[in-house]
């Protein structure tokens, strides 16, 4: 049986980390690697020891779901590891952003997100790996990203109790909540002045080599930086509304 890793949003940012680091780490026949542009997939094969095929699927819309579902019938191969680790955000007042942006933002980081854990699930074995992609903002309600950071905090409860329910097949899953990262993220997310404090940055190597080896300790959540780390602690002792109005008034606001 072929063994596979599965890895969205496999173009760019953490997506593409994730690639390169799961191929380092774990033996695999094969990498599907998914996002909407092919090009920067196939260039994946250069940097890879496992073969790498490219599957070019936006993933919001329903019949992509379904072809993934398909190749997975028509091949029935071991998913090893699964990435999901396609996702976007935009930042701005709720009411200036539009509201097809909105609705995409919630299609694809969590119904996405959903769809392709649940169809991979069933070819999964004991051992199996599921790194789901949350965000700091997932502990907390975040004004001007507020859809954003709801997307995500829905990633972060529905992985902790999926590993609950997983134990019993000796399954993990993983959410992986960073704070801010340099990637591509940023191109889309930002079209104003709206958010401009960041307070520390770090890049999708520090983050993805954390998160491995956060799996590998049984974690089900995976936090990189210690100041990360502390800042998730004080969230959770705080109101939020004093959470909020901290953020606020580092942006100004």
């Amino acid at each position: 049986m072929k063994k596979i890793a599965v890895i969205t949003g496999a173009s760019s940012g953490m997506g593409r980390e994730f690639v390169l680091q799961i191929d380092r780490d774990t033996e695999l026949d094969e990498l599907w690697v998914i996002a909407r542009r092919r090009e920067p997939l196939e260039a994946l094969d250069k940097e890879t020891r496992a073969t790498v095929r490219a599957i070019p699927l936006d993933l919001t819309k329903k019949e992509s779901i379904e072809e993934y579902r398909a190749l997975l019938e028509a091949e029935r191969p071991e998913v090893c590891v699964l990435v999901n680790a396609g996702g976007f955000g935009r930042f701005g007042k709720f009411t200036d952003v539009p509201l097809d942006v909105l609705t995409e933002m919630i299609e694809l980081n969590d119904k996405a997100l959903v769809a392709m854990t649940h169809v991979s699930l069933p070819y999964m074995k004991s051992g199996g790996q599921i790194y789901q992609l949350g965000s700091l903002s997932s502990f907390q309600p975040v004004p001007y990203i507020g859809v954003y950071g709801a997307s995500k905090a829905f990633v972060l409860s529905f992985s902790r109790a999926l590993n609950v329910e997983l134990k019993s097949r000796g399954i993990r899953v993983m959410a992986v909540c960073p704070g801010w990262v340099k990637t591509a993220f940023f191109d889309r997310a930002v079209t104003d002045d709206t958010i401009t404090y960041y307070n520390r940055y770090y890049t999708a190597e520090q983050v993805v080599t954390r998160a491995l080896r956060d799996m590998k300790k049984g974690k089900d959540v995976s936090v990189c930086g210690l100041p990360i780390r502390n800042q998730v602690r004080m969230v959770k002792l705080l109101p939020h509304k004093l959470v909020m109005k901290i953020w606020c008034k580092q942006q100004k606001k």
